[in-house]
C-alpha cells in the first residue's frame, strides 16, 4: 500500500467523501489480492460492505439523469493521426489520475466525436454513462438548474468513480453564453448551475462533452475544460483513405461481393469535398446494402450515382472522368467490347 493511498483515505474520511474513500479502499483491496494476500483483500471488502461509517452508494440504475451506455466492440470510425494523438493524450491524462478529467470534443456532425468517447472508455476499460440532457431541461422556472445540481450529485455518487466516464453528448443546450443579449435567462441559470457542478466534480470521474456549436459556448464554461479537441482536422486524403477502410469493413459482411478499391477511390475522388466519416459511412453502407446480391459489383454504379447524382450510362463522360474501359464496364453494365467500339465511334455491327 502506497503512502499516497493512506493520505487519500484520511483526507476522504475527513471530507466525508464516501465515493473517494470507498474507491481508494477498493483499490487497496485489489492490490492486496494481486500480490497474493487474498484474505486481507476479502476482509477489506467485507468491512466496506458492512460498515455503518458511510451511507451506502446508490445503484447506478436508480439514477434519473444518467444512463449506462453499452459499448460495442467494433463501432469506431477511423480517425486521422492528429486526432488519434490527441485522444491518446486524453487516455494518458485520465490514467495519470492528476485531476485532469474534463474534456470537450468539438467539431461538425459526423466527425466521430461520440464514437471517440466510447473508444476512450473501451481503452480505459471504464463504464460509460451518458447524461439524459432532455430530462434535465424543464419549462418551469428554476427547475433546470435544480436538475443540474441533482445530476452532479448522482455523478458523484456513482460506485467506483475511478472506473467511470460521463458523456455529455451535444452539450450546447447547457452551455449558452450568459452575456449574449439573446440569451434566455432561465438557460443562463442552467449554465451557472453547470459551472458549479463542474467545480464540484469528483476528480476521479472523467467527464467528456461533445458539441458542434462551440461558438455559442459561455467563455467561463470553456475555461472549465482541461482540454478542447478539434475534430474538424480531416484532409481530403484522410477522407479518401477512411472511405476505403469503411468499404473494406462493410464488404466483410458481404462475402460474395466483388472488391475494387482502386475504382471506389476514383469514384470518391469525383467529389470536390468529401463528407466527414459519419456521412461517408452512411453513403458507402447504403450503396452496398441496396445492391443486388446476385451481382458482385452492383454497389459500384450505386455508389457512383450517390456521389455524382448522375447515371453512369454516358460512356464518353465516364472516359473523360478518367475511368478505364474495364471500370466503365463495371459502372455502366455495358460490355468492354461495346464500350471500346462506342468510344472509338465505330458503327454497330449489323
Amino acid at each position: 500500500m502506497k503512502k499516497q493511498e493512506v493520505l487519500n483515505l484520511i483526507r476522504y474520511y475527513a471530507e466525508d467523501n464516501d465515493a473517494g474513500f470507498r474507491d481508494t479502499a477498493y483499490g487497496i483491496a485489489d492490490e492486496f489480492d494481486k500480490t497474493g494476500d487474498s484474505q486481507l483483500a476479502e476482509y477489506i471488502m467485507a468491512t466496506l460492505s458492512n460498515t455503518n461509517t458511510f451511507v451506502p452508494q446508490a445503484e447506478s440504475d436508480s439514477f434519473q439523469f444518467v444512463q449506462r451506455v453499452q459499448l460495442e466492440n467494433d463501432a469506431t470510425l477511423p480517425l486521422p493521426d492528429s486526432i488519434k494523438d490527441d485522444l491518446l493524450g486524453v487516455v494518458n491524462a485520465i490514467r495519470h489520475n492528476m485531476g485532469i478529467n474534463r474534456f470537450l470534443f468539438e467539431g461538425a456532425p459526423g466527425t466521430g466525436k461520440t464514437e471517440s468517447v466510447k473508444q476512450v472508455a473501451r481503452i480505459l476499460k471504464r463504464d460509460l454513462f451518458q447524461v439524459s440532457i432532455d430530462e434535465l431541461i424543464d419549462s418551469h422556472l428554476g427547475e433546470t438548474a435544480k436538475n443540474i445540481s441533482q445530476l452532479f450529485k448522482e455523478i458523484n455518487q456513482l460506485p467506483q468513480p475511478s472506473r467511470v466516464i460521463i458523456l455529455f453528448d451535444e452539450l450546447d443546450s447547457l452551455a449558452m453564453d450568459r452575456t449574449n443579449s439573446h440569451d434566455v435567462r432561465e438557460m443562463g441559470r442552467a449554465t451557472t448551475a453547470f459551472l458549479k457542478g463542474l467545480d464540484s466534480l469528483n476528480p476521479q470521474v472523467a467527464l467528456i462533452g461533445t458539441t458542434n456549436l462551440i461558438q455559442s459556448f459561455d467563455r467561463a464554461l470553456l475555461r472549465r475544460f482541461n482540454s478542447i479537441i478539434n475534430f474538424n482536422r480531416y484532409t481530403q486524403q484522410d477522407l479518401l483513405e477512411i472511405s476505403e477502410l469503411i468499404l473494406e469493413k462493410t464488404l466483410t459482411r458481404f462475402p460474395n461481393t466483388g472488391r475494387n478499391v482502386r475504382l471506389v477511390r476514383k469514384i470518391m475522388a469525383l467529389m470536390p469535398k468529401l463528407p466527414y466519416p459519419g456521412d461517408l459511412k452512411n453513403l458507402i453502407e447504403t450503396s452496398v446494402a441496396f445492391s443486388d446480391p446476385e451481382k458482385k459489383f452492383d454497389y459500384i454504379p450505386r455508389l457512383y450515382r450517390a456521389v455524382t447524382h448522375m447515371d453512369p450510362k454516358d460512356l464518353s463522360r465516364l472516359e473523360k472522368q478518367g475511368f478505364t474501359i474495364r471500370e466503365i464496364e463495371l459502372l455502366s453494365g455495358v460490355s468492354r467490347s461495346t464500350v471500346s467500339r462506342e468510344l472509338r465511334g465505330d458503327s454497330p455491327v449489323e
